[in-house]
């Protein structure tokens, strides 16, 4: 491997970009204790993680 400098590694890359949707937070957990428990107390952002991708 060659030795670059910080800024050479990374101007062979190009520059990334995302698409994050709008989420809609209606509800709040009723038992929060449960939800800050969980890591979020919206229902809508309680997706486990199942090792392959987000279920409800």
């Amino acid at each position: 491997m060659q030795d670059y400098s910080f800024n050479e590694y990374f101007e062979k890359f190009p520059i990334a970009m995302a698409y994050v949707p709008w989420q809609t937070l209606t509800k709040i957990c009723e038992d929060l204790d449960k939800g800050y428990h969980k890591g979020t107390i919206f229902p809508e952002l309680d997706k486990p993680f199942s090792g392959r991708r987000c279920v409800k």
